[in-house]
Order: structure tokens, then C-alpha cells, then sequence
């Protein structure tokens, strides 16, 4: 046996002294000091290499004393107007004594979206050079749109825990390829291999905060406690969070540290306990014009918005640009019911928010009487605008958006008792969204505007900045973050990690800001926006605006028309210069094309959520016609999980029931807000497909009873034609033993069960379930499951079904 072992030349003649009988196999005049890669005699082969060589990872370092600690907490879809430290409605304790206690950021600006935005708070770098030009599941292969971080951008938590802060990551990821959010899949871009010492949390870009999608370190776990025992997942996060600030303390005192603090507030699905839905209760009645009107004076008196602001229409855009499923409705015209179930998807936002604040109060708190707050960097930020994802009626089920399908007031109404409980999965209308935003244009995704772009930022350092309760009108963005962090802890981004050159940083320190006045200047000179097809540029105080939708599909990029503010007197960006200085937006253009090409933004796409979700990508396993699945194995996320959409698939498990009131579920995959089960009921076979949570279900049963023996349960469905929305419309027949023993008409979903949880699963069905027949888990009892395929080729069933018969006799 041969042992290899690299070491650099200062461990060469120690290893020799152990290992006497070692001799290279150069020459008598090589001198080993200069020897790089040679191989010696013996059962050893030594790599030698220089020490000066930047290879593997950093030799921990000590910080230095007196360092800070640094407590970054990140909200998702929150645009300016919303929070009560901005002059919104929604009361935030804990951020508003933060932002008493240090300073309140006016014109910090994000990317639009979540995803490209985590990444640039990660690495400091612009999100195209980390791959993610827009969220991980739209991934499009170009260098700027892989979707996946590069070796050239090390992270914070890497640089950090390499110079002696102990890193904590808590809460949302969703910068892990979509592919690899799976128990096989490659860790590597997970938050331990990113520099993080702990992980608790989701790495999707969503999850059921009653029933989430869960990884503690590098696995999957699942929550602690269910809805009916009082679990929500901000709560369980705090949890989690102090928990490993308790430990830390308790063994590495001396160490300062780093945490990452991500709830999944305020992204959909919007989720509280009714307590605190019903603090806001009535709040919104007077819909999200009134809220517009009242808000704007309120942010003007607490300096977020110079006076003489006027806030921009709800719907800015031409009519040959507008995408009609971001369109604004007009409340006035709303029925009464309309009415009402707008104001409580608004109530619902505002109890979950709060809610989530009042869990990170309680961290707050500890550092407060563990005397850790005194020298704690504290950012309280969101990652993009409000969101527009709920269509102009709101929705009960977010999913219907990634799908292209409309939401129905009636199907709508049915839920309005139990919104913001584990029955929903709501969003809140576009309404919302821009009022939510107030002063600005448009919301999440569209990064011309400052809708999508311009977020809540307050920093607390009682240590390091004096001021107190002021705010901090200098232009700046999320790539400004890491700059800023690395110049408090007096550390560097290194020029080579781990053996590869790096990018430089995209961003610029804000810590100037810190002592500055108000409205002293910038030190950001220029910022390019690129998402799903909108674009512009900011540079000193001027921003160039390219007319595009994003998600249209329409392309035709160079026949847009660009638009000109000056928003350092124009912040709600209402005033087209474009015509009166034509050279200025020309030199603006000029710059956007100029980054574009820098960063790696192009090529640019607007297709449709439908199309850029369910187009077919790499991966490290080719797809394939039929898949086999046993049970015994955790959930199977969407990503790399047979994929049953716009197309005939059939369903065949082999099952031993050994005993005659065998129940449970065989197979299941997705909730009950997008999903299908095949599962055993009172002697009988069922198998329903929960068509985007639409009642009512899809619900298919056998027309004999099970008996006890080895039997092939299965279903087939057939595709025969696309629906008005782009669901599949075909017939599914249940069969027992090549038997049929139930069918009909059935609709299938165009694009995925969710956006991330709840995956593909074996004899129990994880997260929520996908039907009301059972209850979650619904594990399988009664019987052995020996295997379930999944055809999606050409073969027919009956083809399927001898198949597994033959597997049936070899058992």
C-alpha cells in the first residue's frame, strides 16, 4: 500500500527524522529544501510544496482583542413604507430601539430579489460575478447565471472564521443550487463549506413556517413540535440562535463572533399566530390608496423622504410594457368582499412581521443582559422590495404565481377565517405591495425602479457609533455590506483563498457614514441594477431606467426606451429628464453597458416564471424515463425529483399488506397546496393529485377492498390536451393488480408543487400533507413497501405492471 501526503518543505526534515529509511528518488546532488513534487523510495510519497504557495485553507487566526460581534439579521419582501421606524404601519419594537440606539439608512438599495441579493451580502461582490442573476431555481447556465457561487468570491463567514470569529448562520439560504437541496446532493455550496461553524434553517427560497423544510449543520431534520403544540418557525429560530450563543459563551468567551440571522418573514407564505393577526385587525380597512396617503407624511416627518416628495401612480408603466398580472386595482372598485379579503391578507403581513421582530427582541434582550450588546454590530435590514407575487386579488396559495395560474376571488373567500394559518398559503395583493412601497414605483423584481430596490437598512453599534436615533441619507447597496463589516473588524478579503484568485469587492465601506452628517456625500460612485430583464443605472445622484417588464418574455432589449431622474432631488424618481439631457443619459447607457459587461450580467432574460422554472438543467444525474424510490429514504426535493409535469406518468408500487387494515401513505410528493398521494384508506386504494389547493381535491378510490397479501398498486395519467392556463387536462385510472379499479377526468400542474420542501416521499409524506384524508406524517403501517416506480417515457403501463409483477416473484 502507497500513502501520499502533502506537506510544505518546513515539515520535509521533521518527517525525515520520523522516518529515517525514507531516501528521495533524486539524484545524490538534489537538495531536498528545493525539491517540489518528487517521489520517494518506500511506501511513501511526499508532495512537497513551497510555503510561500497560497494553498488549502487560512491557519485560524486569533481577532484581536476587543473585537465586535456582528448580528446581521435579514427580512425578505419588505419595502420601505412598511415598518414603523420608516413611518409604516407595522410596529417593530425591536428594529425601532435599534434604531434609536444607532442609525436609520434611507437610500440603501438591494438587487430586487432575494437570492442575487444574500449573495452579494455574502461575498461583497455583485450578484452576476456570484452566478446568481436572479434566484437559484432560475438558473440559465451563463457564467452570471449559474446559480451557483464561484470559487472567486469567498464569503464573510469564511474570512471571518479564518481570523478567529466564531460564524452562526440561522434561518433562509436559497443560495444553494437547487439541485444539491437534497440529502445526496453536493454540500458544497451549503453554510458549513461557506464558512459557517452552525446552521440551522431552511435552504430553499421559502418555507411553510408551520411546517418547514428543515437542516441543522448538514442534514436534514424536522421540527421539533407541530402547529397544534404552538411551533412557528421564527420562534424556533430564536430558539436556535440563542442556543448557539449560549454555547459559544459558555466554552470560547474570548472569541467574537458572527451571525447571520435570516427568518422567513416577510416572504410568503405569509404565517402568525392569531394573536397577533388580530393586533392589526381593522388596520387596513381603508385600503391601500388611504395607506399611501397616510404613510408619505409620516416618512417625511421622521426625514426618510425629503419634503415635497409626491408618491408615484400604482401603475407607471405604458400599457405596451405593463405585465396586467403586476397591475394595481383600484380600490374604490373593489367589491365589499374584495375589500375584506384584502385588508386581512394586509392584517396577516403585518402579525407575521411583528411576530418574527418580537422573536428577535428576545436575542436582543440576552445580548442586552449578557453584556454582549455593548460591543455587537447590529443590522436589521430587508433583501428586496414588497412583493408582487400575490396577483392583483391576492392569493391563498402562492404557488398558483410560480404556476401561471389565476387566483379566484371565490376560492379565495372560502379561506378567510383561517388565513394566515397552516390551512394558507398566502400572499397579499400587487395593492399591497406598492402601497407598501410608498413613494416609489413598483415592488420585488423590478430592479429599475426603487420599489424593488430600496430597503430597510438600520445599524446599532453602541461601541463604535455615536449617534443616536439620527438617519443616513448616502446613496448605497448591498455589495456596500461586506466592505463595511471587514473594515469594522479590521480584516481583509484576501486576493487568493484557497489557491484561487479572487474578485474584487464590488462594494465600497459605509463606516464613513457612521460619523457623517445626514446628508454628507456618498462615497459610491456608480451601481448597476440587472433582473429578469429590467435594468438601470445609478451613478452620482442620476439614474438611467430602461422600460422593460420583468417575466414577459417579450426580449427586444434594444428597442427599450430609457428614462433619466435625478434622484438626489427627485427620490421618488417621477420626473423624466430623458429629454432634457439626452447626453447625460447617453453617458448613463454608455456606463450600464460598460458594468454590464464587467460583471457578467449579459445576456439578459425576461422569459415568464413558468417557462424559466420548468426548463430542464444540468445535473450531476441525467433524467431519466423511470425512476425507482424505496422506502426508508428522506424526502427527494423538486429539483431533482422525477418530474411528472406537462406530460403522461404512471405510478406502480410493489406492497406486501400483511395485515388487512393496512393504512398509510406509499408514495407522496408536495402539500396540499400543490401535490399527489397514492396512500391505503379503510381497505381501499386511494390516490388524489391536489391541484394547486384548489377544492376540491382530485380524489380517486378503488372500487374493491385490499386483502392482505403481495399486491401492485398503481395509477396512470394520461395527457390529452392543455387547459386555458397551461395545465394538463388528460384521464387518470387507478388499477390494483393490472386491474382498474377507478378513473376520470383529472388537471395536472404546469409548474411545481412548491419552491422549495416537502419533497418526493416513500411511506410517509413530510412537512404538510397532500391531502385532509391523513394527517402528516401518515406513515405506512400494516404492510412493507418494497419499492414505487415512476414512468414518464413510453412505455404503457400494462408493460410497467409485468414489470413489477416479475420484481414481486423475485422477493
Amino acid at each position: 500500500m502507497k500513502i501520499n501526503i502533502t506537506l510544505k518543505k518546513s515539515m520535509y526534515l521533521f518527517l525525515l527524522c520520523l522516518l529515517p529509511g525514507i531516501t528521495p528518488k533524486a539524484s545524490a546532488q538534489a537538495d531536498p529544501q528545493q525539491v517540489t513534487k518528487e517521489q520517494f523510495k518506500g511506501k511513501i510519497s511526499l508532495d512537497v510544496r513551497d510555503s510561500k504557495e497560497d494553498w488549502g485553507p487560512y491557519t485560524p487566526k486569533a481577532a484581536p482583542k476587543g473585537s465586535p460581534n456582528i448580528l446581521f439579521i435579514l427580512y425578505d419582501d419588505t419595502g420601505l413604507a412598511a415598518w414603523s421606524p420608516y413611518g409604516g404601519a407595522i410596529n417593530m419594537p425591536t428594529m425601532q430601539k435599534l434604531a434609536d440606539n444607532g442609525l436609520t439608512y434611507t437610500q440603501w438599495h438591494t438587487t430586487a430579489l432575494c437570492s442575487p441579493t444574500r449573495s452579494t451580502l455574502l461575498t461583497g461582490r455583485n450578484h452576476h460575478l456570484n452566478g446568481m442573476a436572479a434566484i437559484t431555481e432560475a438558473a440559465a447556465g451563463y457564467p452570471g447565471a449559474s446559480g451557483r457561487l464561484p470559487k472567486q468570491v469567498a464569503t464573510i463567514g469564511q474570512v471571518l472564521q479564518d481570523n478567529g470569529w466564531s460564524t452562526f448562520w440561522i434561518g433562509k439560504d436559497h443560495n444553494v443550487p437547487e439541485q444539491d437541496v437534497a440529502s445526496g446532493g453536493d454540500r458544497s455550496t451549503w453554510p458549513l463549506q461557506m464558512g459557517f461553524d452552525r446552521y440551522y434553517g431552511f435552504l430553499g427560497g421559502e418555507t411553510n413556517q408551520w411546517y418547514p423544510d428543515l437542516v441543522e449543520d448538514n442534514h436534514f431534520v424536522d421540527a421539533p413540535a407541530s402547529p397544534e403544540d404552538g411551533y412557528h418557525l421564527s420562534k424556533d429560530l430564536a430558539d436556535h440562535a440563542l442556543e448557539y450563543l449560549r454555547d459559544q459563551q459558555a466554552t470560547n468567551p474570548s472569541k467574537p463572533w458572527f451571525m447571520w440571522y435570516c427568518p422567513g418573514a416577510n416572504h410568503a407564505p405569509h404565517h402568525a399566530p392569531q394573536e397577533y393577526i388580530d393586533k392589526y385587525k381593522g388596520k387596513f380597512d381603508g385600503g391601500y390608496e388611504a395607506y399611501r396617503q397616510w404613510v408619505l407624511p409620516r416618512m417625511i416627518a421622521k426625514g426618510v423622504i425629503p419634503a415635497g416628495t409626491k408618491y408615484a401612480p400604482f401603475n407607471p408603466l405604458p400599457k405596451n410594457v405593463a405585465n396586467e398580472g403586476d397591475a394595481v386595482l383600484e380600490w374604490s372598485k373593489l367589491s365589499a368582499d374584495e375589500k375584506k379579503l384584502f385588508s386581512k391578507l394586509a392584517e396577516v403581513y403585518a402579525g407575521f412581521s411583528e411576530y418574527t421582530d418580537a422573536q428577535v427582541g428576545r436575542v436582543i434582550d440576552y445580548l442586552e443582559k449578557t453584556g454582549q450588546l455593548e460591543n455587537t454590530v447590529v443590522i436589521y435590514a430587508a433583501d428586496n422590495g414588497a412583493s408582487g407575487e400575490g396577483s392583483p386579488s391576492g392569493s391563498v396559495n402562492e404557488n398558483k404565481f410560480f404556476n401561471g395560474y389565476p387566483d379566484e376571488l371565490k376560492e379565495n373567500l372560502k379561506l378567510i377565517d383561517k388565513l394566515g394559518g397552516p390551512d394558507t398559503y398566502e400572499h397579499y395583493p400587487t395593492g399591497w405591495a406598492a402601497a407598501f412601497s410608498t413613494p416609489f414605483k413598483m415592488f420585488k423584481r423590478y430592479s429599475e425602479y426603487a420599489g424593488g430596490t430600496c430597503d430597510p437598512l438600520v445599524i446599532s453599534w453602541p461601541k463604535g457609533i455615536k449617534a443616536r436615533g439620527e438617519v443616513r441619507n448616502q446613496f448605497h447597496h448591498s455589495t456596500d455590506i461586506v466592505p463595511t463589516l471587514l473594515d469594522i473588524c479590521g480584516v481583509e478579503m484576501p486576493k487568493v483563498y484557497r489557491g484561487v484568485p479572487q474578485y474584487p469587492l464590488s462594494g465600497v465601506s459605509m463606516r464613513y457614514s457612521f460619523d457623517a452628517t445626514p446628508d454628507a456625500k456618498t462615497q459610491k460612485h456608480i451601481q448597476y441594477f440587472a433582473m429578469l430583464g429590467s435594468r438601470a443605472l445609478w451613478k452620482d445622484g442620476w439614474k438611467a431606467v430602461a422600460l422593460h417588464t420583468p417575466l414577459v418574455g417579450k426580449g427586444n432589449f434594444d428597442k427599450d426606451e430609457w428614462e433619466l431622474y435625478n434622484t438626489d432631488v427627485d427620490r421618488a424618481e417621477t420626473n423624466n429628464l430623458a429629454k432634457k439631457n439626452p447626453d447625460k443619459l447617453k453617458e448613463l447607457i454608455a456606463d450600464w453597458n460598460a458594468e454590464a459587461a464587467k460583471n457578467l450580467v449579459l445576456p439578459l432574460d425576461d422569459r415568464s416564471a413558468i417557462e424559466v422554472l420548468g426548463i430542464e438543467r444540468p445535473s450531476s444525474e441525467a433524467p431519466r424515463d423511470q425512476y425507482v424510490y424505496y422506502p426508508g429514504t428522506a424526502p427527494v426535493p423538486e429539483g431533482v425529483a422525477v418530474n411528472v409535469r406537462g406530460r403522461n406518468y404512471k405510478i406502480v408500487a410493489d406492497v406486501d399488506v400483511k395485515d388487512a387494515n393496512a393504512s398509510g401513505v406509499i408514495f407522496a410528493h408536495g402539500s396540499r397546496f400543490g401535490g399527489h398521494s397514492l396512500f391505503l384508506k379503510n381497505k381501499k386504494l386511494y390516490y388524489v393529485y391536489n391541484f394547486l389547493g384548489i377544492s376540491p381535491e382530485q380524489k380517486f378510490v378503488s372500487n374493491v377492498d385490499i386483502t392482505p397479501g403481495k399486491h401492485v398498486f398503481g395509477m396512470e395519467f394520461t395527457r390529452e390536451k392543455a387547459g386555458p392556463n397551461g395545465e394538463s387536462i388528460g384521464t387518470m385510472k387507478l388499477y390494483i393488480d393490472g386491474k382498474e379499479v377507478a378513473s376520470g377526468p383529472m388537471r395536472t400542474q404546469s409548474g411545481k408543487f412548491t419552491l422549495s420542501g416537502d419533497g418526493l416521499c416513500v411511506g410517509f409524506d413530510s412537512g404538510d400533507a397532500v391531502s385532509s384524508e391523513y394527517k402528516t406524517p401518515g406513515t405506512f403501517k400494516g404492510g412493507e413497501i418494497i419499492g414505487v416506480g415512476i414512468n414518464v417515457g413510453k412505455i404503457e403501463y400494462t408493460d410497467l405492471n409485468s414489470e413489477a409483477k416479475r420484481a414481486m416473484k423475485r422477493d
